[in-house]
This record gives C-alpha cells, sequence and structure tokens, in this order.
C-alpha cells in the first residue's frame, strides 16, 4: 500500500469510526467493522483505484460489516436463548444507504471518547491509536513492545469501560470540556514522547509513533484553532522532531543536542512550530505545553550550541514552574540555572529531587546529575552517575551513550 493511500486512511478512520457511532451506537464493533473497512481498503485501492469519495466507500463497507456483525450476533443470542429479543432496540440498524449521506468530523468527539476520565491513561493512549489513529492492533503493540494479545485485551477493556459506563457519542458538557480538553493533549504528548525517546527497546525512536501524534495533534488544532494550549503542542511538537535527522549517528548512536549537526534540523518545521507558539502566546493566557514550545523554540534557534541563550531558557522554565510544577521541569530548570549560574547551582537543585518518590529511580535523575558533575570537573563522580543512569533505562540506545561516557570519563 503506498504511503498516500495509507496517510488517506488514517485521516479518514476517525471520521467513518464518529459516523457509524453516531448512527448506530454499539462503540466496540463499530470500532471493529471500521478496522475491516480500513483492511478492505489497503487490500483493493491498490489495485481498483481510490473511489471518487473514499470516505463514502468507507462507511457504506463498514456499515454493512456491522449491520452482518449486530444481526448475526442477535441470532445467536435468539438461538441461545429461543426466547423474544430482549432489547429489540438494541440491535435496530439503518439500512447500509443512509451511511452513504455526508456528515460532519466526529474526530474531536472521539478523541475526547477515548480520553474519557473512566478509563486507564495506558488504555486512553492505546484506544486513541486505534480508534482515532487507525492503527492495528498489532501495530500498536509492536510500537510499545508487548505481545499483541497483552494490547488487545487493554483495548478490549477500554471499549468495555465505555459500554458498561454507558458514555454517550457527544462532545462533554461544557463546564467539563477544558478538563478533558487537558486529558486530549496528555494523551497526544504521551504518545509523541514515546515515539520519540522509546523508553525501552534497541531504538531510540518509534518515528511512526511520534509521526501519528503530530498528525493526530494538528487534526485537534484544526478542530480547536483557538485553543493556546493545542497550538502549544503541535509546536512543541514540530520543533522537538526537527532535530530527528541529527539526534542518532551512522550506527544509530545517540547524538546529544550539543553534539548534533544542526544544518541537519528540519528548518521547515522550526519555522511552523515558531509560528505556532509565537501566534499563541500573543493571543493566549500561556500554558505548559506553549512555554516548553517556547523553550524548544530557543534552542532551535540558536545557530550553534554555543548561541543558546541560557538566561532566556532560564526565565521560562521560571515561568513553566509556576504554571505547572513537577519534578521533571525542575530537573530541566536545573540544567538550565548550571548554564546560567554555573554546574554547582544546577547540583543544588537536583539534590532536592532525591527525595521525591517519582524521581529517586528515573535515569533522567542520574543523567542530569552525571553530566552536571561532569561539566563540575568531578570526572569519577560523573561516570559513577552515568553507569547509574544506565541500569535504570530501558533504552538500549541510550545505555549505550551513557555507559560510553562513563567509560570516557573513567579513562581520564
Amino acid at each position: 500500500m503506498g504511503t498516500g493511500t495509507e496517510e488517506l486512511l488514517r485521516e479518514l478512520a476517525p471520521q467513518v469510526l464518529g459516523a457509524l457511532v453516531r448512527r448506530y451506537g454499539h462503540f466496540d464493533a463499530a470500532e471493529d467493522a471500521v478496522q475491516e473497512g480500513l483492511l478492505a481498503a489497503a487490500t483493493q485501492w491498490p489495485a481498483d483505484g481510490v473511489p471518487d469519495d473514499p470516505r463514502a466507500w468507507l462507511i457504506r463497507v463498514a456499515s454493512r460489516r456491522l449491520i452482518d456483525q449486530l444481526r448475526s450476533e442477535e441470532s445467536r443470542r435468539q438461538r441461545e436463548e429461543n426466547d423474544y429479543l430482549r432489547d429489540p432496540a438494541a440491535t435496530r440498524v439503518a439500512p447500509a444507504a443512509d451511511a452513504e449521506r455526508p456528515d460532519g468530523d466526529d474526530s474531536l468527539v472521539l478523541l475526547f471518547l477515548c480520553c474519557h476520565p473512566a478509563i486507564a491513561v495506558p488504555a486512553q493512549v492505546a484506544l486513541t491509536l486505534r480508534a482515532v489513529g487507525g492503527l492495528t492492533t498489532g501495530e500498536i503493540a509492536s510500537a510499545f513492545l508487548v505481545p499483541e494479545p497483552t494490547m488487545g485485551q487493554r483495548i478490549s477493556r477500554a471499549k468495555q469501560k465505555i459500554k458498561s459506563s454507558g458514555i454517550g457519542f457527544e462532545l462533554p458538557p461544557a463546564e467539563s470540556r477544558v478538563a478533558r480538553v487537558d486529558a486530549v493533549l496528555h494523551v497526544l504528548y504521551l504518545i509523541f514522547n514515546e515515539g520519540y525517546t522509546s523508553s525501552s527497546g534497541p531504538e531510540l525512536a518509534r518515528v511512526e509513533l511520534s509521526a501519528e501524534a503530530i498528525r493526530l495533534t494538528r487534526m485537534l488544532h484544526r478542530l480547536l484553532p483557538d485553543d493556546g494550549e493545542a497550538a502549544g503542542l503541535l509546536a512543541l511538537m514540530l520543533l522537538t522532531d526537527a532535530r530527528r535527522p541529527a539526534r542518532t549517528g551512522p550506527d544509530g548512536e545517540l547524538v546529544p543536542l550539543e553534539e548534533q549537526d544542526r544544518s541537519r534540523w528540519d528548518q521547515t518545521a522550526i519555522a511552523e512550530g515558531v509560528a505556532l507558539v509565537s501566534g499563541a502566546l500573543a493571543s493566549t493566557r500561556p500554558g505548559a505545553y506553549q512555554l516548553q514550545a517556547a523553550i524548544a523554540a530557543v534552542h532551535d534557534e540558536a545557530p550553534t550550541a554555543a548561541d543558546t541563550d541560557w538566561p532566556q531558557v532560564l526565565a521560562l522554565y521560571d515561568l513553566l514552574e509556576r504554571v505547572s510544577d513537577s519534578p521533571m521541569v525542575r530537573l530541566n530548570k536545573a540544567v538550565a540555572v548550571a548554564m546560567v549560574a554555573g554546574p554547582r547551582a544546577g547540583l543544588d537543585l537536583i539534590a532536592e529531587l532525591d527525595g521525591d518518590e517519582r524521581m529517586a529511580r528515573h535515569h533522567r535523575l542520574a543523567a542530569v546529575r552525571a553530566h552536571l558533575l561532569e561539566l563540575s570537573g568531578d570526572a569519577t563522580g560523573a561516570a559513577e552517575a552515568y553507569r547509574t543512569a544506565a541500569d535504570r533505562t530501558g533504552s538500549e540506545p541510550e545505555q549505550r551513550y551513557l555507559r560510553s561516557r562513563a567509560r570516557r570519563l573513567a579513562a581520564v
């Protein structure tokens, strides 16, 4: 299947699912039917050509699959119970022809549904990728390095939660919409982060995940053009992903930010990200994603690592800490403090994080401590901290990088 067809199917997947769920209900059955429709398109379109109205084609095919499935299940129940339907309305379906009429895009409603607070966050991530992203269970399982049956169970539980909780297919009330948007943004942020730096496995990045996160966030920004944080998150992803071509060396080894060949950065993505965050900061109250994007923009606009405006980065971290205080924000701020006031000042800040249970065993805490100890001239302490960080991460490229730094310092 060509890249263009694959991108078209991913774009249409949530629209088709939304049309089916709004019309027939039965989210779990509708989602399975859409997956079958996508598979049929992936098989037929390369040979027969893309239809004139691909969305209507998918809705028609998926609707027929759904109707057949619902009727088959009802026939089975009738045979088993040998009784009247307990709920005739539950399986009443419209004719497939009705599914061809044009409808609005329900992608935003789907995002809210997949990120409902009744569903656990890992399941929200998986369900979003399958229902809104159009990825198969196998693709999602591969991306997160878990067996396909495990991921299938996770998605199945999420769909069962939707069914048992009676969650309606509609936008949440205005009073709870802001919190739900935050949940959607958080899920997209998690998907991007896992794609940009894999938490485990042999590869530093899983490009298909970060690319899907950008696509979905771009869609969300299009649906909510006045939401500053949606714009900020898209900007953050673009500004971060712009560095991806320079993040690894010829053998897949990790190249840290200060050593990257900046001529390889994607200048088109940087320009778009800078424009997005500048517009959002000028028109809305600064939020956490906007401020993180602004920090990324300062790094991306510096011609060299030495030209980085660290005082501006530190000022932005001060603002970010007020808006969204977290151990990771304070850890990253410590690096900016070290670059402005010296490594010892940064080390004093991260010492305060040693007692935080959320960070005490995190490899990033040990890695930042190692970096600052190295800057301070403590080669022995830095080497030990690099080894500790390597032991704590499941990412094999990060392990190799951290151990190579430790060996280099141990040889000094």
